[in-house]
């Protein structure tokens, strides 16, 4: 009889554990599945919720001023950021024609002719011989040079095109996602308290703190890296066009994503600062270098005033956690590394502050009315 038990009850363990594979398996794929349909809009709808986030406080400052007609508030700041993604991209387009018909019109020219390069080209260690042979050929013989370099230089001009390209899809999904923030912003009390139920349902009663901190998070690494970034590229650039730097419309794009990454604009400001002492005065050089030097370090005091403000992270969480997720996620990283460490640290002081809770909890459980310490009674029933 116990065998028969045994033997059935193995039997319907078997058919539990077969139903249950079966459905975790059809679950899987049901997740593969929909996974693979949203994957083009995952990117977009995370930008057009990062957007949302960042300028929710301007959006309702704009709400007043428009009789409170939120829908739009928010397309008029839509209408904004594409106008500031567009403008500047029509300049870089600009600066990279002149440049490339520059450039054609330099090669084609039958006077073209390069310098010859100077005997200490050949001293540099490793590099120096080949370098001078190249320079020498490109020197004399400009049309033979480039037939044996032409594989060199088709690479990278299919560098260069790719990039571009890459650059104008780039500003067309942020323009996708400027239109998707601003149906967020037209939506967001519905939109906030889905998001709060969803994190109160997932992580428990900490839930609708820790979206609060999200949004904080997201906010200050807007002002600190982005903000910071745009201020810098701005500052820079207005040297450049008043001055009348060639290029200077790709030069202040390069700067502005140089900041982002969190390099120093002075990679790009020095060949720059070299190229003006060639070629200008000594005196609007030299108030040109002042100029870009102050400007590529203005970063240094404005990332500490702007970054974590408002968030009780301290900066230097929010700045690696930024930098790390740049580096491994790119340009969307730099919120979603600053927000998965700043809830790790909210995770690890709530952790730390545990044990202090609980030791209070049982002093206070273990005394009488007098303060002396007693046994646990009992409930009398």
């Amino acid at each position: 009889m116990d065998k028969q038990l045994e033997k059935y009850k193995s039997k319907i363990f078997v058919n539990n554990m077969l139903e249950s594979f079966i459905r975790i398996g059809l679950l899987v794929i049901l997740l593969v599945w929909t996974y693979d349909i949203i994957k083009p809009f995952v990117i977009p709808v995370l930008w057009g919720a990062i957007i949302a986030v960042a300028l929710m406080p301007l959006t309702l400052k704009l709400e007043g001023v428009m009789k409170g007609r939120r829908g739009l508030s928010a397309t008029v700041l839509a209408l904004i950021g594409i106008a500031i993604l567009v403008v500047p991209l029509v300049i870089v387009m600009g600066s990279v024609f002149d440049g490339v018909v520059a450039l054609t019109n330099f090669l084609q020219s039958e006077t073209v002719k390069l310098p010859g390069p100077p005997a200490r080209v050949a001293e540099i260690p490793m590099v120096g011989e080949k370098l001078h042979s190249t320079w020498a050929l490109f020197a004399t013989n400009m049309e033979s040079a480039l037939m044996k370099y032409s594989e060199e230089v088709k690479a990278a001009v299919s560098a260069f095109a790719g990039a571009l390209g890459s650059g104008l899809a780039t500003v067309v999904m942020f323009i996708i996602s400027l239109l998707i923030a601003a149906g967020f912003m037209a939506h967001s009390e519905s939109m906030a308290t889905a998001v709060k139920q969803v994190s109160v349902r997932v992580v428990g009663k900490h839930g609708e703190e820790w979206a609060g901190l999200i949004a904080a998070t997201i906010r200050s690494v807007l002002l600190g890296v982005v903000g910071v970034a745009f201020i810098q590229s701005i500052l820079i650039g207005a040297a450049m066009f008043v001055f009348k730097i060639p290029a200077a419309g790709l030069i202040t794009f390069v700067v502005f994503i140089l900041a982002i990454a969190q390099l120093p604009a002075l990679l790009i400001v020095l060949p720059v600062i070299i190229y003006v002492f060639s070629y200008m005065d000594t005196t609007p050089a030299t108030i040109f270098t002042v100029w870009v030097l102050l400007a590529g370090l203005s970063d240094n005091i404005l990332k500490p005033m702007l970054m974590g403000r408002g968030v009780e992270i301290p900066m230097p969480v929010i700045l690696i956690g930024a930098i790390g997720g740049m580096i491994s996620a790119g340009i969307i990283g730099l919120f979603l590394g600053a927000v998965i460490l700043a809830i790790w640290y909210e995770l690890f002081t709530t952790w730390m502050k545990m044990p202090q809770e609980e030791v209070g909890t049982s002093e206070v459980v273990s005394k009488d009315d007098t303060g002396a310490p007693s046994a646990a009674q009992p409930d009398a029933e």
